[in-house]
Protein backbone atom coordinates (compact mmCIF):
# COMPACT_ATOMS: atom_id res chain seq x y z
CA UNK A 1 0.00 0.00 0.00
CA UNK A 2 0.93 3.56 -0.98
CA UNK A 3 -0.24 6.63 0.58
CA UNK A 4 1.42 10.30 -2.03
CA UNK A 5 0.85 13.77 -0.20
CA UNK A 6 2.86 16.25 -2.18
CA UNK A 7 3.33 20.17 -1.14
CA UNK A 8 5.64 22.97 -1.90
CA UNK A 9 7.94 23.54 1.09
CA UNK A 10 9.44 26.72 1.27
CA UNK A 11 12.93 26.43 2.80
CA UNK A 12 14.51 29.84 3.80
CA UNK A 13 17.32 31.52 6.69
CA UNK A 14 15.68 32.42 9.56
CA UNK A 15 13.22 30.48 11.30
CA UNK A 16 9.82 32.15 13.09
CA UNK A 17 6.85 29.86 14.30
CA UNK A 18 4.43 29.80 11.67
CA UNK A 19 2.72 26.79 11.08
CA UNK A 20 0.93 25.82 8.07
CA UNK A 21 -1.72 22.91 7.81
CA UNK A 22 -2.06 21.00 4.27
CA UNK A 23 -4.27 17.75 5.26
CA UNK A 24 -2.12 15.44 6.85
CA UNK A 25 0.94 17.59 7.14
CA UNK A 26 1.91 20.42 9.45
CA UNK A 27 4.75 22.61 7.94
CA UNK A 28 7.18 24.90 9.63
CA UNK A 29 7.40 28.10 7.61
CA UNK A 30 10.41 30.36 7.65
CA UNK A 31 11.09 34.16 7.38
CA UNK A 32 12.34 35.04 4.15
CA UNK A 33 15.60 35.87 3.31
CA UNK A 34 16.22 34.40 -0.29
CA UNK A 35 13.23 31.36 -0.78
CA UNK A 36 14.22 28.27 -2.12
CA UNK A 37 11.51 25.93 -2.67
CA UNK A 38 11.48 22.70 -2.18
CA UNK A 39 9.19 19.73 -3.63
CA UNK A 40 8.37 17.29 -1.22
CA UNK A 41 6.79 13.76 -1.32
CA UNK A 42 5.70 11.21 1.26
CA UNK A 43 4.80 8.12 1.08
CA UNK A 44 4.63 4.99 3.30
CA UNK A 45 4.60 0.92 1.77
CA UNK A 46 4.15 -2.18 4.16
CA UNK A 47 2.04 -5.33 4.25
CA UNK A 48 -0.98 -3.23 6.00
CA UNK A 49 -0.86 -0.32 8.41
CA UNK A 50 -1.70 -3.00 11.60
CA UNK A 51 0.44 -3.67 15.22
CA UNK A 52 3.12 -6.13 14.85
CA UNK A 53 4.10 -4.50 11.05
CA UNK A 54 7.21 -2.73 9.84
CA UNK A 55 6.80 0.35 7.78
CA UNK A 56 9.01 1.52 5.28
CA UNK A 57 8.74 5.55 4.60
CA UNK A 58 9.81 7.42 1.36
CA UNK A 59 10.82 10.61 1.41
CA UNK A 60 11.61 12.60 -1.65
CA UNK A 61 12.67 16.31 -1.95
CA UNK A 62 13.82 18.49 -4.44
CA UNK A 63 16.93 20.27 -4.11
CA UNK A 64 20.03 19.47 -2.00
CA UNK A 65 19.58 17.75 1.37
CA UNK A 66 22.24 16.57 3.78
CA UNK A 67 19.63 14.63 5.60
CA UNK A 68 16.61 13.19 7.23
CA UNK A 69 15.00 12.74 10.42
CA UNK A 70 12.20 11.45 12.23
CA UNK A 71 10.10 10.87 14.98
CA UNK A 72 7.36 8.42 15.65
CA UNK A 73 5.81 6.14 18.26
CA UNK A 74 8.50 8.65 20.68
CA UNK A 75 11.60 6.93 18.72
CA UNK A 76 14.10 8.32 16.10
CA UNK A 77 13.52 7.63 12.78
CA UNK A 78 16.88 7.45 10.87
CA UNK A 79 16.80 7.64 7.06
CA UNK A 80 19.56 6.85 4.26
CA UNK A 81 19.70 7.77 0.70
CA UNK A 82 19.59 5.60 -2.29
CA UNK A 83 21.83 6.39 -5.61
CA UNK A 84 17.95 7.50 -7.08
CA UNK A 85 17.60 10.28 -3.90
CA UNK A 86 15.13 8.79 -2.14
CA UNK A 87 15.22 8.46 1.58
CA UNK A 88 14.37 5.41 3.54
CA UNK A 89 13.61 4.84 7.10
CA UNK A 90 11.68 2.07 9.22
CA UNK A 91 9.50 2.41 11.52
CA UNK A 92 8.08 -0.06 13.93
CA UNK A 93 4.11 -0.32 14.97
CA UNK A 94 4.72 -2.45 18.40
CA UNK A 95 2.42 -5.59 18.85
CA UNK A 96 0.18 -4.40 21.24
CA UNK A 97 -0.07 -0.21 19.96
CA UNK A 98 -3.93 0.37 19.69
CA UNK A 99 -5.73 1.09 16.61
CA UNK A 100 -5.60 4.78 15.62
CA UNK A 101 -3.66 7.96 14.01
CA UNK A 102 0.23 8.22 14.76
CA UNK A 103 1.52 11.21 13.55
CA UNK A 104 5.34 10.92 11.77
CA UNK A 105 7.39 14.25 12.60
CA UNK A 106 9.80 14.51 9.43
CA UNK A 107 12.48 16.87 9.22
CA UNK A 108 14.57 17.41 6.23
CA UNK A 109 17.48 19.20 6.36
CA UNK A 110 19.69 21.37 3.60
CA UNK A 111 23.89 21.61 3.52
CA UNK A 112 23.06 25.29 4.85
CA UNK A 113 21.37 23.87 7.72
CA UNK A 114 17.95 25.28 6.92
CA UNK A 115 14.85 22.51 8.21
CA UNK A 116 11.89 21.98 6.90
CA UNK A 117 9.31 20.12 8.88
CA UNK A 118 6.05 17.99 8.08
CA UNK A 119 3.61 15.56 9.50
CA UNK A 120 2.95 12.61 7.79
CA UNK A 121 0.04 10.48 9.57
CA UNK A 122 -0.22 6.68 10.07
CA UNK A 123 -3.13 4.99 10.29
CA UNK A 124 -3.32 2.26 12.61
CA UNK A 125 -5.95 -0.43 11.63
CA UNK A 126 -7.24 -2.77 14.03
CA UNK A 127 -5.96 -6.56 13.45
CA UNK A 128 -7.38 -9.54 15.04
CA UNK A 129 -4.33 -12.53 15.85
CA UNK A 130 -5.54 -16.22 16.17
CA UNK A 131 -5.77 -17.70 19.50
CA UNK A 132 -4.71 -21.39 20.26
CA UNK A 133 -5.73 -23.59 23.07
CA UNK A 134 -3.10 -25.78 23.73
CA UNK A 135 -2.37 -28.81 26.86
CA UNK A 136 1.06 -29.43 27.43
CA UNK A 137 3.46 -30.89 30.36
CA UNK A 138 2.59 -28.30 33.27
CA UNK A 139 6.46 -27.65 33.53
CA UNK A 140 6.00 -26.03 30.31
CA UNK A 141 3.26 -23.98 31.66
CA UNK A 142 4.61 -22.43 35.46
CA UNK A 143 8.63 -22.54 35.90
CA UNK A 144 9.88 -23.69 39.23
CA UNK A 145 10.28 -20.59 41.94
CA UNK A 146 14.07 -21.45 41.98
CA UNK A 147 15.05 -19.90 38.57
CA UNK A 148 12.33 -16.67 38.85
CA UNK A 149 15.73 -14.36 39.65
CA UNK A 150 17.27 -16.14 36.72
CA UNK A 151 14.46 -15.23 34.76
CA UNK A 152 14.21 -11.98 35.73
CA UNK A 153 18.13 -10.70 35.36
CA UNK A 154 18.04 -12.14 31.78
CA UNK A 155 14.67 -10.31 30.99
CA UNK A 156 16.87 -6.97 32.29
CA UNK A 157 19.44 -8.12 30.69
CA UNK A 158 17.40 -8.70 27.09
CA UNK A 159 15.61 -5.15 27.75
CA UNK A 160 19.25 -3.00 28.26
CA UNK A 161 20.32 -4.35 24.78
CA UNK A 162 17.15 -3.68 22.78
CA UNK A 163 16.97 -0.26 24.29
CA UNK A 164 20.82 0.50 22.97
CA UNK A 165 20.64 2.50 19.60
CA UNK A 166 24.01 1.86 18.25
CA UNK A 167 25.27 4.90 15.43
CA UNK A 168 26.42 2.44 12.31
CA UNK A 169 24.02 1.12 10.04
CA UNK A 170 25.32 -2.26 9.44
CA UNK A 171 22.30 -3.88 7.53
CA UNK A 172 21.86 -3.04 3.53
CA UNK A 173 19.89 -4.33 0.38
CA UNK A 174 17.16 -7.32 0.98
CA UNK A 175 17.08 -9.74 3.68
CA UNK A 176 16.73 -13.29 3.56
CA UNK A 177 15.48 -16.08 5.81
CA UNK A 178 17.60 -17.55 8.54
CA UNK A 179 16.63 -21.01 7.31
CA UNK A 180 14.75 -22.60 4.57
CA UNK A 181 11.18 -22.97 4.42
CA UNK A 182 8.18 -21.23 5.55
CA UNK A 183 7.04 -20.03 9.15
CA UNK A 184 4.97 -22.48 10.95
CA UNK A 185 3.50 -20.12 13.96
CA UNK A 186 1.89 -17.01 13.30
CA UNK A 187 3.09 -13.65 14.90
CA UNK A 188 0.91 -12.39 17.17
CA UNK A 189 -0.94 -15.61 18.21
CA UNK A 190 -2.03 -16.17 21.47
CA UNK A 191 -1.62 -19.05 23.19
CA UNK A 192 -3.85 -20.52 26.18
CA UNK A 193 -1.68 -23.62 27.82
CA UNK A 194 -3.82 -25.52 30.09
CA UNK A 195 -6.27 -22.72 30.51
CA UNK A 196 -3.83 -20.58 31.29
CA UNK A 197 -3.48 -17.48 28.39
CA UNK A 198 -0.01 -16.08 27.56
CA UNK A 199 1.67 -12.91 26.01
CA UNK A 200 1.06 -12.98 22.40
CA UNK A 201 4.00 -14.39 20.12
CA UNK A 202 6.40 -11.62 19.38
CA UNK A 203 8.36 -13.68 16.89
CA UNK A 204 8.10 -16.36 14.18
CA UNK A 205 9.12 -19.74 14.44
CA UNK A 206 10.26 -21.87 11.23
CA UNK A 207 10.00 -25.77 11.29
CA UNK A 208 14.29 -26.54 11.13
CA UNK A 209 15.00 -30.02 12.21
CA UNK A 210 17.70 -30.65 14.63
CA UNK A 211 21.10 -29.36 13.42
CA UNK A 212 19.43 -27.19 10.34
CA UNK A 213 21.92 -24.59 9.67
CA UNK A 214 20.84 -21.46 10.78
CA UNK A 215 22.07 -18.44 9.30
CA UNK A 216 22.28 -14.00 9.13
CA UNK A 217 19.42 -12.44 7.63
CA UNK A 218 21.41 -9.52 7.26
CA UNK A 219 24.49 -7.75 8.15
CA UNK A 220 25.17 -6.83 11.99
CA UNK A 221 27.20 -7.42 14.95
CA UNK A 222 26.98 -9.96 17.74
CA UNK A 223 25.97 -8.54 20.85
CA UNK A 224 25.02 -11.48 22.96
CA UNK A 225 25.59 -15.41 23.03
CA UNK A 226 24.27 -17.54 25.65
CA UNK A 227 22.09 -20.11 27.14
CA UNK A 228 18.62 -18.55 28.90
CA UNK A 229 15.76 -20.69 30.80
CA UNK A 230 13.12 -19.80 28.02
CA UNK A 231 15.01 -19.74 24.99
CA UNK A 232 17.59 -22.07 25.45
CA UNK A 233 21.08 -21.53 23.41
CA UNK A 234 20.73 -17.91 22.06
CA UNK A 235 21.83 -15.32 19.62
CA UNK A 236 21.14 -11.69 19.37
CA UNK A 237 22.34 -10.05 16.53
CA UNK A 238 22.25 -5.78 16.39
CA UNK A 239 21.87 -4.67 12.64
CA UNK A 240 22.69 -1.29 13.91
CA UNK A 241 19.93 1.52 14.49
CA UNK A 242 17.83 -0.02 16.77
CA UNK A 243 17.34 -3.00 14.40
CA UNK A 244 17.84 -6.54 15.70
CA UNK A 245 17.28 -10.22 15.42
CA UNK A 246 16.93 -12.55 18.54
CA UNK A 247 17.33 -16.34 17.50
CA UNK A 248 16.22 -18.98 19.92
CA UNK A 249 16.35 -22.67 20.82
CA UNK A 250 19.89 -23.00 19.31
CA UNK A 251 21.50 -26.48 19.65
CA UNK A 252 24.60 -25.58 18.78
CA UNK A 253 25.89 -21.70 18.35
CA UNK A 254 29.10 -20.84 16.38
CA UNK A 255 29.67 -17.35 16.75
CA UNK A 256 30.60 -15.23 19.67
CA UNK A 257 30.00 -11.23 21.03
CA UNK A 258 31.57 -9.14 19.07
CA UNK A 259 31.73 -10.86 15.58
CA UNK A 260 30.64 -9.04 12.51
CA UNK A 261 28.49 -11.24 10.20
CA UNK A 262 28.27 -10.78 6.50
CA UNK A 263 24.62 -11.63 5.37
CA UNK A 264 24.19 -15.63 5.22
CA UNK A 265 26.64 -16.49 7.77
CA UNK A 266 26.65 -19.12 9.77
CA UNK A 267 25.23 -18.26 13.03
CA UNK A 268 24.59 -21.36 14.27
CA UNK A 269 22.45 -24.84 14.17
CA UNK A 270 18.54 -25.40 15.06
CA UNK A 271 17.76 -26.93 18.29
CA UNK A 272 14.99 -27.87 21.19
CA UNK A 273 16.84 -26.05 23.90
CA UNK A 274 15.35 -24.12 26.19
CA UNK A 275 11.34 -24.39 26.93
CA UNK A 276 9.79 -25.75 23.56
CA UNK A 277 7.96 -29.49 22.92
CA UNK A 278 10.42 -29.88 19.91
CA UNK A 279 13.03 -28.50 17.39
CA UNK A 280 12.23 -25.41 15.30
CA UNK A 281 14.12 -21.65 14.94
CA UNK A 282 12.42 -18.59 16.75
CA UNK A 283 13.04 -15.70 14.89
CA UNK A 284 11.83 -12.22 17.01
CA UNK A 285 13.23 -8.93 15.34
CA UNK A 286 12.96 -5.74 17.31
CA UNK A 287 12.82 -2.49 15.83
CA UNK A 288 13.46 0.61 18.33
CA UNK A 289 11.67 -1.90 20.94
CA UNK A 290 8.93 -2.58 18.83
CA UNK A 291 8.36 -5.80 18.59
CA UNK A 292 7.16 -6.79 14.90
CA UNK A 293 6.73 -9.76 12.52
CA UNK A 294 10.51 -10.60 10.82
CA UNK A 295 8.14 -11.60 8.00
CA UNK A 296 6.76 -7.95 7.35
CA UNK A 297 10.53 -6.66 7.45
CA UNK A 298 11.51 -8.66 4.38
CA UNK A 299 8.24 -8.33 2.40
CA UNK A 300 8.99 -4.39 2.55
CA UNK A 301 12.35 -4.26 1.94
CA UNK A 302 11.99 -6.83 -1.72
CA UNK A 303 11.51 -3.41 -3.91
Amino acid sequence: MIRVIRVLVTVRSAFVAFPHVFGAWLLAISVPVVAQPADVVVSHHARGVFPGEAVLLLVEASGSVRDVRGTAFDETIRFYRRPDGLWRGLVGIDLLVEPGDYDVAIQIMSPTGTTAECVYTLSVQPKEYRTRQLTVAPRYVEPPPEVSERIAREAQQQTAIFATNTEDRLWRGLWGLPVPGQATSAFGSRSVFNGQARSPHSGADFRAALGTSVTAPNAGRVVFTGDTYFSGGSVIIDHGWGLYSYFAHLSKILVEEGDLLEPGQLVGHAGSTGRVTGPHLHWTVRMNGARVDPLSLIEILRQ
